[in-house]
């Protein structure tokens, strides 16, 4: 977090003293993600690839909560038939009375069953669906194009995986429940102008003022849930990477500033909830008004038309059961209209995500790189950038030889690291090519590239669980020995071995319970088992001790052995022991040798290293430019 952004956050304020809804943590800034439409058939066709594979049992819940419904409709006109007919007048008939007795059981009954087979089938669906868009959303995040990670944010990403899902899940547990509901609502206004049309069209007089109140009700509704959905979102970010960077927050002792940030945030999430939760709320009490209301008319009206002998009692009885019912589905939907909102949402940031198109992808006739391939590494006149109007690398090209260790120097900037992407594939080129083995790394299988490249960078990452998985996590394979024997190779045995279960430790997030050297001798260690031919180190020794660095050092003359080795190291003192040196600056290659040719050629990497710094990060930019502009040799 840095200051200028910490400080433009804290006096961002508002004329009536509180920071804005827009309010930042640190230097992140959650993107605003607005809802789409109520119901986007694009997202729901989407979707409904995932419930395809399980279609029988969608249509089996179908057919159950179409069974349940009919027997909502039927309920009633059996209670109306056995008043009618078994209860009043002389011409009553006990007979009828048992029949319906056995008809109300055996709706009852088939209501039940009918509850039972759609509860079922309906949950079982949403969890398979639900883990089968959580494996596909994980699978598709592992292959994803390093430039959509490179500007995605982890929080927004595990927000997806987690929150969007869920809400994917309650849509589609509830989705056939709404077409029960809508089944109902119809059914009961046809049962019900069936059983006395005249009645019937003053009972619901009362739908027009619900349609007006929904009318009015429908666009705040949206924008509350828009409000809420998005505050949300800012705050689990900011949470997000509060929780990333405590280390940085507690050593700047920030913890007050972002407390108070985070307090804001809170409370507009807050506010927005309880405004989304009174416009979900508010149509509960405006639907029971309306219940009474036609209860009354049916009760006053009905109970007139009775007395008046043009009404049978078991025909009013049966629409104060309708009217009863009429206004549940009304309820109910209501409700799933915000759960189908958040649904749409969710389903729209997960077709981004799912949607997202592999930058780097095998060819149909891809080869497969064998073990036994030479190790050489070619860059043949390669021009690439992030941004293809800004080129961080033109026109390189070098070779490394079978079993050769070239190192690649130059101030912070100048590509290294980007060429080192390149050689694993992590990008395409824009113009040239990068060989591997003989082979265009875009001309062969990325599972085989992957195994025959090792790679260590600069902040070593380890996994949860123990250290021996750790050390084989590229070759699961691998045996007891093996992991030993490369532990034993880098300097690493002795402090895992010093550890309370030696190789079983279980270690803590990203190995936080280890050093910085320890986890970067494991890394080392996972690069040795791993036996690629080539073996790629981005910086690994720049952050460590020195005494470590030695042990690294040591070890690299075994891990290296045999092996085609391509190391950035921003200390000089580390690379005097290349077999070559290639220099780049602004993405240049400006010149290349072993350490003694560059001091006698007296070119950028002789006036650098003359100059008496550790590294290159140290040296000012004035030191790096001559008063032409960028120093050439």
């Amino acid at each position: 977090m840095s200051g200028a952004e910490m400080e433009t956050a804290t006096n961002d304020v508002r004329d009536d003293g509180r920071r804005p809804f827009r309010a930042v943590v640190g230097s992140h800034r959650v993107e605003e993600e607005m809802f789409g439409r109520v119901f986007d058939g694009k997202v729901v066709g989407r979707i409904w690839k995932f419930v395809e594979p399980y279609k029988s049992r969608v249509w089996l819940a179908c057919a159950a909560v179409l069974t349940f419904t009919a027997m909502q409709l039927l309920i009633p006109l059996i209670i109306r038939y056995a008043i009618d007919s078994g209860l009043a007048g002389e011409d009553a008939n006990p007979g009828a009375l048992v029949w319906c007795a056995l008809a109300f059981g055996a709706a009852v009954l088939v209501n039940f069953g009918a509850s039972w087979v759609q509860e079922m089938s309906v949950g079982r669906v949403a969890e398979n669906v639900l883990f089968d868009i959580r494996r596909a959303m994980f699978e598709h995040l592992q292959r994803i194009s390093l430039k959509f990670m490179d500007k995605t944010e982890v929080g927004r990403l595990m927000s997806r995986l987690q929150g969007d899902v869920n809400s994917m899940q309650e849509f589609l547990e509830t989705c056939v429940l709404s077409i029960g509901d809508i089944v109902l609502l119809f059914g009961i206004v046809a049962v019900m102008l069936w059983l006395d049309a005249p009645l019937a069209l003053m009972v619901l007089g009362v739908i027009p003022t619900l349609f007006l109140v929904r009318i009015v009700w429908l666009p705040r509704a949206r924008a509350a849930f828009t409000a809420a959905h998005e505050a949300n979102s800012r705050v689990n970010g900011a949470l997000a990477e509060a929780i990333h960077g405590v280390r940085a927050v507690q050593g700047m002792e920030r913890e007050r500033v972002n407390f108070d940030l985070y307090t804001t945030m809170a409370y507009d999430t807050l506010q927005a909830h309880l405004r989304a939760s009174r416009y979900a709320q508010i149509m509960v009490p405006i639907v029971d008004t309306l219940t009474g209301i036609a209860m009354a008319v049916t009760v006053v009206v009905g109970g007139s038309m009775v007395l008046g002998q043009t009404l049978d009692v078991g025909v009013m009885v049966a629409f104060i059961f309708y009217i009863q019912r009429f206004f549940d589905p009304i309820r109910s939907l209501t409700m799933q209209y915000s759960v189908m909102q958040r649904a749409m949402a969710s389903g729209q940031r997960l077709t981004e995500v799912l949607d997202v198109e592999l930058d780097v992808t095998d060819k149909p006739d891809a080869l497969e790189l064998t073990h036994d391939m030479d190790g050489r590494v070619e860059f043949d006149h390669v021009t690439f950038g992030y941004d293809p109007d800004k080129p961080v690398l033109t026109d390189i090209s070098f070779k490394v030889n079978p079993g050769e260790t070239v190192a690649l120097v130059g101030p912070t900037g100048s590509g290294k690291s980007s060429a080192m992407a390149l050689i694993h594939r992590f990008y395409d080129v824009d113009e040239g090519a990068v060989r591997v083995g003989g082979q265009d790394v875009r001309d062969v299988t990325q599972e085989s590239l992957g195994r025959e490249i090792a790679m260590v960078l600069q902040e070593p990452f380890l996994f949860t669980g123990s250290v021996l998985e750790n050390i084989r996590y590229r070759k699961t394979e691998a045996s007891f020995e093996e992991v030993v024997a490369a532990a034993t190779a880098v300097g690493a045995h002795d402090f895992i071995e010093a550890l309370p279960q030696g190789y079983e430790t279980q270690l803590g997030e990203r190995g936080g319970n280890l050093s910085l050297g320890q986890r970067q001798l494991i890394s080392f260690a996972r690069a040795l088992v791993a036996d690629a031919r080539i073996l790629v180190l981005d910086e690994a020794t720049a952050n460590i001790d020195s005494y470590t660095e030695m042990q690294i050092q040591k070890a690299l003359q075994t891990v290296l052995e045999g092996r085609t080795g391509l190391v950035i190291a921003h200390r000089l003192a580390t690379i005097r022991g290349a077999d070559r040196i290639a220099v780049l600056q602004e993405g240049r290659l400006v010149e290349t040798g072993t350490h003694g040719e560059l001091m006698e050629h007296g070119g950028l990497y002789s006036r650098l290293y003359n100059m008496n710094y550790a590294s290159f990060d140290d040296v000012p930019q004035d030191a790096i430019q001559d008063d032409e502009g960028s120093f050439r040799s």
